[in-house]
């Protein structure tokens, strides 16, 4: 038996990886055209070259995300509809009930824990939450950058709400990120101090079955040649499909 198992493709990890790249070139480039008049928003802008090449920069990585997000809502709209993929990102009524098991297991009203399948509600409200945000900012970067077309069609007092929306959407991605994110990658005691899962497509069985144990339990049953490990039956994947 196999001590880890692929859980992303390659496909996943280059797409993580270049929005990962572009997200951190959006938030370099941004942040200090919000905060301009701060000392080292300024010390950035000249860093990088000044305010053309920062406005460059940013447009560009802008593009490149928007680009990245319709290919990436294509695909999975394709794989799923060509039944190459579940809709494991989509939430279900069991989302709602292992987050209450969660919590009554946090306050030590229960010892039962709830069992996960490929992604947990935690997992889904990052999903959504980044790419609902993701979708506004990329609508309202356009209207910023055509913004006399926008005008011809629509009332002109979108653009300053458009500005104001593109802000503040990205200091709250950034917060997210940050705060969210890369504690569940890297400081929460399950993945200290690094998940590197994403970027080598694989994972442990006993972190598996510990996290992901509906998930195994249907991995284990498409490969009957292989035990399950310890804590991982070949029941019924029902609770908790997402």
């Amino acid at each position: 038996m196999k001590d880890e198992v692929v859980r992303f493709t390659p496909r996943q990890r280059v797409e993580h990886l270049l929005v990962m790249v572009v997200f951190i070139v959006l938030a370099l480039t941004g942040f200090p055209q919000k905060f301009y008049d701060s000392g080292w928003a300024q010390t950035v802008v000249e860093a990088l070259g000044g305010l053309g090449r920062v406005r460059w920069l940013h447009r560009s990585a802008g593009f490149l995300f928007a680009f990245l997000a319709t290919s990436h809502l294509t695909m999975a709209i394709v794989e799923v509809a060509i039944g190459r993929a579940r809709p494991a990102m989509v939430p279900v009524r069991q989302d709602f009930r292992d987050a209450i098991t969660t919590l009554r297991y946090y306050l030590g009203l229960s010892e039962r824990q709830a069992r996960f399948d490929r992604f947990d509600y935690r997992q889904k409200f990052e999903y959504w939450g980044l790419l609902l945000g993701g979708l506004l900012m990329i609508a309202t970067g356009l209207v910023l950058y055509f913004p006399v077309v926008v005008s011809r069609w629509l009332p002109g007092q979108l653009i300053p709400a458009a500005k104001v929306a593109h802000s503040s959407e990205g200091l709250m991605a950034f917060l997210v990120v940050i705060t969210w994110h890369v504690y569940n990658a890297h400081l929460a005691p399950e993945t200290f101090p690094f998940d590197k899962s994403i970027f080598t497509g694989r994972i442990s069985r006993a972190r598996m079955a510990h996290e992901h144990p509906l998930e195994l339990e249907r991995i284990v049953a498409s490969t009957p040649s292989e035990p399950a490990p310890d804590g991982v039956g070949g029941g019924s994947d029902k609770e908790g499909k997402g």
